[in-house]
């Protein structure tokens, strides 16, 4: 079996171990670009868990991750594997819902509401204008309804797969769908990631910094495993 994990800083262990978040970060490993630090995925629950079930693992997560690269990239591995999804368990980590991904000149650029992202003066434009018109009600309506619309894709495509939030939740939504198992908690702000390593009194690496240490990471490695079980996955 391989195990493949998308998500963001949370999925690709940013902080566990030293203070990166890109392993280019690091001069040390500056050829890496923007995947995760290499001590850092060493003690990440995607590793953890891909041990213990004694599986494969594909981990395409990287820092400052919107849900559309989360999706982009998982389609594309997904399609080279068209003929043995049934031996793929893949694990999505959803990134926050604001941030969106930006194909310029060939290169894609996340970007979120923060005001702070770095982009090419060409989009300075339209980088104000999404700050300045942002809409969360209606962006937190949007991801849930393309990532409705992933999971039924992933369905018809007899992919096994497991959604988890990492920090957002989807509480506020009116309009809620039946997901199944395939959903951790999607409308349960007790069950994002967050929360769950908050909730054995574990604290994130430092108080300006939202991701966890390796201790958080077995927290959740231990989660996802019992939810696998619970639910047969495997």
């Amino acid at each position: 079996m391989i195990l493949y994990v998308n998500g963001d800083s949370h999925a690709a262990a940013a902080e566990a171990v030293n203070n990166y978040a890109f392993a280019e970060d690091d001069p040390a490993h500056f050829f890496l670009g923007r995947r995760p630090h290499p001590d850092n995925l060493a003690v990440s629950w995607a590793r953890q868990l891909s041990r213990t079930l004694n599986a494969a693992l594909h981990l395409d997560a990287e820092s400052a991750s919107s849900n559309d690269r989360i999706m982009r990239t998982t389609r594309a591995w997904l399609d080279e594997r068209a003929d043995a999804v049934q031996e793929v368990l893949v694990i999505i980590q959803w990134s926050t819902w604001e941030r969106e991904e930006w194909l310029h000149e060939g290169t894609y650029y996340q970007v979120n509401a923060s005001g702070i992202d770095h982009v090419p003066p060409e989009l300075s434009d339209r980088y104000r204008n999404f700050i300045v018109n942002f809409d969360w009600p209606k962006k937190t309506r949007e991801a849930h309804d393309q990532i409705w619309a992933f999971h039924q894709e992933l369905k018809e495509s007899g992919v096994p797969h497991i959604f988890v939030n990492g920090n957002n939740d989807f509480s506020k939504i009116q309009n809620r769908q039946d997901w199944g198992t395939d959903y951790v908690g999607p409308y349960n702000p007790d069950q994002t990631y967050d929360a769950v390593i908050r909730a054995q009194g574990i604290e994130t690496v430092a108080p300006n910094s939202y991701h966890f240490g390796q201790d958080g990471h077995s927290v959740f490695h231990r989660f996802m495993l019992q939810y696998i079980i619970d639910n047969k996955y495997i």
